[in-house]
């Protein structure tokens, strides 16, 4: 019982962490781009198949 008085603390700073950097994630505007995914997945540069790498031996 005695490492439950280790974990809980632990397992809270973890998580306080966590949502830290969730929200500091959102203040730095690492979500606000909802039009760029929409449109990069019709570009035909990004396709599944890259293309041969060329080398200048």
């Amino acid at each position: 019982m005695e490492v439950l008085a280790i974990l809980i603390p632990v397992s809270l700073f973890l998580g306080l962490m966590g949502l830290v950097a969730f929200v500091w994630s959102l203040r730095k505007g690492m979500y606000d781009d909802p039009e760029g995914d929409s449109q990069r997945i019709l570009d035909p540069r990004y396709d599944d198949k890259p293309k041969p790498v060329e080398r200048d031996d």
